[in-house]
């Protein structure tokens, strides 16, 4: 960038001496005034290579996407859509819902950020998706590995952090619209956006809305715990769903200061699928379900997330002080037809306030306040900073499996990153965290029978108590970058840790969608994880390489550990699962190779193996839950020098061969390996004079039947949705350029 600007100095500077020169050489030859020859100077493109500057400025292995990516590779959710990057995973959730995968870690595990504070929703749940808009990001930001220095104790796998779109231009007016729709599930929407802003005021809005139906498999025929379940025309019962996003921002944008609220409500309603969910999955009326692809019928979720979120920003001579205040709700409400098992009465009683569809209700508020100073002081630039959350959990429902709790943590740290020349970077940082989570007292509301030695006594038994838990660590982190013209080397090692999530620590309930029964334990203590990173890159004019490896070792990994015993008081008869925790060591690697054949034809390579494994416990010698399977995609792009008014065009085909998984932990199943087929084709153009940017998808090309080991319905032999066709159009337009 430096170079570029020099460039452009120079030009300017030797067309102003030259124009100088031949005015004094007219004025030596008495004339009033001289016309300049125009000369015409060649097209100059400044490139934006800020993405790279910072992935080679900082020591963890970051990714960085921009709209583009997220445009060509549109999914049924934004998780769905990063999930073509080596080391990213997802848990499907049906056709329109998913949680990330970072190393074959999730959950509470990853750290998702939404306009600079920490996204939270039910993120403990395998069925809970993520609630972000994804037309909403106009970049996203990957860190593969701890970053719990930064972030706290939940970044203990990696962090993703959902950057929203930059302030428009001064003076500017103008908008976008955004058209999508899939063959697969019938999936129709749009997102459109809208902004303005005068000299430093500015204002943004952004409407979402999808309708998608019953999504398709290849199979006709399912089996449910061995329970064989006929499929309808090859749909998924009840796995319709639509979704609704209002996105409000305004703000101000100064030389100096810079301060922006962020207005979002999310909200989605979605089915289950009808034969997977509760204690008996012959308990489907197929008939009522089937007479439409479109209908939402019980079990079914309803999940709103309401966020609003302040950015300030002051910059003075070598300080910028940063600060993100946010409040959050989370809202979720799972419903299906009562039930009753173990103890509770056969007929829901009428004198309940409950409604009897209500199974299951989590309110989760939230406030967030983060504080950041960079200091730019020599070589050295420091960031210091604080970090501080409080939630409160509320719970309700007929069913049990998590308490009411509140929870507060804090953490500071400081960050420091030691520049000794343009092409050696060091980099240091301390933190020390506090958290504190307290749960309340849950009794059932229905009798049951215990006996005892002298007889059988009917009571409201008590399923969690009253506990008071508080976590503190201390975590570390050393690494450097080396880069020269060809090479670049980042290294990284450090601590880590993750305090206990209520689940964890209180669980007792029936999970109806593994049809198991779950138990936390209080006693646990807060994880700790060790890790080391390395990311070494070398790069030629035709091809480059790039090569991750990581290694992890926990000494006390908290897992969800199925026992041989089996609950009837509660769980009608349901495995017990026990939290538990036992050392872990994980390593693997991501490996990307790109070779451009020619000049507008190039081929890419993505590579990831993990390996994990638990050194002790009761599942001592077998891997971890979720542990996805070694994969290679290879990519051909094709991007043709068409005629004018087309630009950007490219045809690009992913071929994906993931091997299959042998290495489980029950009570997961063995996967096998399978091979996938997407292709994408996209193109520029002008339409009446206004732009139009066109993506074409063909998912599953093939229609291949494969099943996905980290998929959220793998226990129940479901294949991935079969061949879809998304297309998806963008048009920008501009009511009021800036000068």
């Amino acid at each position: 960038m430096k170079l570029i600007l020099y460039t452009v100095l120079v030009i300017c500077l030797a067309n102003a001496a030259y124009a100088q020169k031949i005015k004094q050489q007219a004025r030596s030859a008495g004339a009033d005034s001289v016309q300049l020859p125009v000369r015409q100077l060649l097209e100059v493109k400044v490139k934006d290579d800020r993405m790279q500057l910072k992935k080679q400025e900082v020591s963890l292995n970051v990714e960085l996407v921009n709209a583009e990516f997220i445009q060509r590779n549109l999914g049924g959710s934004l998780m769905k859509t990063l999930e073509r990057l080596p080391g990213i995973k997802t848990i499907g959730i049906g056709s329109g819902q998913s949680k990330p995968l970072i190393r074959g870690m999730g959950f509470n595990r990853v750290v998702v950020l939404d306009k600079g504070i920490k996204h939270e929703g039910q993120q403990w749940g395998t069925d809970h998706g993520l609630e972000i808009d994804q037309f909403a990001a106009e970049e996203v930001e990957l860190i593969k590995g701890a970053a719990s220095f930064i972030y706290g104790s939940d970044a203990i796998g990696g962090a993703i952090e959902v950057k929203p779109g930059q302030i428009p231009a001064p003076n500017s007016l103008g908008g976008s619209v955004d058209l999508i729709g899939k063959t697969n599930n019938k999936l129709y929407g749009s997102s459109v956006n809208l902004y303005g802003r005068t000299s430093n005021w500015f204002a943004s809005s952004r409407f979402t809305y999808q309708n998608y139906g019953d999504y398709k498999v290849p199979a006709d025929r399912v089996y449910v715990y061995d329970y064989a379940v006929q499929l309808y025309r090859n749909h998924l019962r009840n796995t319709a769903g639509r979704e609704n996003n209002i996105h409000l921002d305004a703000g101000y944008a100064g030389n100096k200061f810079r301060s922006v609220f962020y207005l979002s409500n999310t909200f989605s309603k979605s089915g289950f699928f009808a034969n997977a969910h509760g204690l008996e999955p012959r308990r489907v009326d197929a008939e009522l379900h089937d007479a439409s692809d479109r209908d939402i019928l019980m079990p079914s979720q309803k999940v709103n997330h309401f966020k609003l979120v302040n950015r300030s920003a002051y910059t003075w001579p070598n300080h910028k002080l940063e600060m993100e205040l946010g409040y959050q709700r989370n809202f979720r409400q799972e419903f299906s037809h009562y039930v009753n098992h173990g103890y509770m009465p056969p007929v829901y009683p009428q004198s309940m306030t409950i409604s009897p569809n209500l199974e299951r209700e989590f309110d989760k508020r939230v406030y967030t306040a983060n504080l950041r100073d960079h200091i730019s002081i020599g070589k050295h630039s420091i960031m210091a900073g604080l970090n501080t959350e409080h939630q409160d959990n509320g719970i309700d429902g007929w069913t049990f499996l998590v308490p009411s709790f509140k929870q507060t943590t804090a953490g500071v740290f400081v960050y420091d990153k030691l520049k000794l020349n343009e092409g050696l970077f060091l980099h240091g940082a301390v933190r020390y965290d506090y958290g504190r989570v307290r749960m309340f007292k849950y009794t059932d509301w229905f009798s049951s029978d215990i006996p005892n030695a002298s007889a059988t006594v009917s009571q409201k038994l008590v399923r969690a108590d009253d506990l008071d838990r508080s976590f503190n660590s201390f975590v570390w982190s050393l690494g450097l970058n080396y880069h020269t013209e060809k090479l670049a080397l980042k290294a990284n090692a450090g601590k880590s840790f993750r305090m206990p999530i209520a689940k964890e620590l209180s669980a007792n309930g029936v999970n109806y969608h593994y049809f198991s029964y779950e138990r936390g334990d209080p006693s646990l203590s807060a994880e700790q994880s060790y890790q080391a990173d390395i990311t070494l890159s070398w790069k030629q004019p035709k091809w480059s390489v790039q090569i991750s490896p990581f290694y992890n070792y926990f000494p006390n990994y908290i897992y969800l550990n199925p026992t041989a015993n089996h609950d009837y008081h509660y769980g009608a008869g349901n495995q017990i699962f026990q939290y538990a925790q036992s050392k872990v060591m994980r390593y693997g690697a991501e490996v990307v190779f790109k070779y451009a054949l020619l000049s507008n034809l190039t081929t890419e390579l993505l590579g990831e193996y993990l390996n994990a494994r638990q050194l002790s416990g009761d599942k001592k010698g077998y891997t971890l839950p979720f542990s996805p399977p070694a994969s290679v995609l290879v990519n051909l792009t094709y991007t043709p020098f068409l005629k004018e008014g087309l630009k950007d065009t490219y045809f690009s085909v992913d071929y994906r061969v993931t091997a299959g998984q042998n290495n489980i932990v029950p009570p997961e199943k063995k996967t096998p390996g399978y091979q996938v087929i997407n292709v994408q084709a996209g193109t520029k153009m002008s339409l009446y004079g206004r732009p139009l940017q066109i993506s074409l998808q063909a998912q599953n090309l093939l229609n291949a039947s494969y099943l996905n080991h980290t998929s959220f319905y793998r226990l129940i032999e479901l294949p991935e949705a079969g061949r879809n066709i998304v297309l998806s159009l963008k048009i920008p337009f501009s009511l009021k350029a800036n000068p």
